[in-house]
């Protein structure tokens, strides 16, 4: 059987999204993206040329999604995918009591089950299928270190990356019987636009009557403004992930943690509790 050079990315108008279609497309692959506007799908082909192929699709738009299946199956179905990469992903965060039930459920739709659903209609062309004519592709899934540690103010973001984890681990043995691999990727901060779109927005007007809201400044000023400062680019995370996807014995998870041993290992070293209560010393939560 023969190994595709066709890939396909979610997300790709900004980021990691965009930066990752950037590498594969220089490294000889077809990149397949979605975005969603129309000015960002000519954007995209003006900068990456014709080895760029956009998708137009929200991931909370099920039936775009099937319509965007089907026409990759009549324009690639013989040569498959050699990978997909889940990197759609917004970042709402605020008060846990002053926030909304849809705005939990929409950070879901679209971390979570916009991903299911992608995946599941691309399966087919990554070989899930009786006699593939190509050979079995990958799964990356783009969580966050924020599925494995929850900060304050960030339980919708946390929530969905935890839901990510989960069914990331099931799905890789699942898939077995395919061949299909699924890698997780869980970056630290990193240099993108959703800092702006998402986690930056939780410091808002509506959230100024709220008794955390001089907790939520401390935060936004002391944890989010300096990880923000100190992230990696986009670019050197798209290309650990893409020689990720290249290995040929590729691990099951890739921890993308600017000053790991600090951001990361020692806080799970310490115990829970010490960790909860540096935090809420240091945000003024505690009584």
């Amino acid at each position: 059987m023969a190994k595709s050079k066709n890939i396909l990315i979610t997300g790709a108008s900004t980021g990691i999204g965009y930066d990752l279609a950037k590498v594969f497309v220089g490294n000889g692959y077809t990149v397949f993206g979605s975005v969603r506007k129309q000015k960002d799908a000519d954007r995209l082909l003006e900068d990456l040329g014709e080895s760029f192929r956009p998708l137009l699709f929200d991931v909370t738009d099920h039936e775009a999604i099937d319509q965007a299946a089907a026409q990759l199956e009549k324009e690639i179905g013989d040569q498959g995918l050699a990978g997909l990469i889940n990197n759609a992903g917004i970042a709402l965060g605020g008060p846990f009591v002053d926030l909304k039930i849809d705005e939990y459920r929409y950070q879901f739709e679209v971390n979570v089950f916009g991903l299911i659903k992608v995946t599941q209609a691309f399966l087919p062309l990554l070989g899930a299928k009786e006699t593939p004519s190509f050979d079995p592709g990958r799964i990356v899934q783009i969580s966050s270190i924020a599925g494995k540690h929850g900060m304050p103010f960030m339980s919708p973001y946390s929530g969905s990356k935890h839901a990510l984890e989960g069914i990331t681990e099931s799905l890789r043995k699942e898939l077995l019987f395919y061949g299909i691999d699924v890698i997780l990727i869980e970056p630290g901060p990193i240099k993108t636009p959703i800092w702006e779109k998402g986690a930056s927005e939780a410091v808002e007007e509506r959230f100024k009557k709220s008794v955390f809201y001089p907790a939520l400044q401390t935060f936004q000023k002391r944890f989010v403004a300096k990880a923000v400062k100190d992230a990696w680019t986009s670019e050197r995370a798209a290309r650990i992930i893409f020689n990720a996807f290249e290995a040929s014995r590729p691990k099951t998870r890739y921890l993308i943690v600017p000053g790991k041993f600090k951001n990361w290992t020692l806080p799970r070293l310490m115990p829970t509790r010490t960790v909860d209560k540096f935090l809420g010393k240091a945000l003024g939560l505690m009584k």
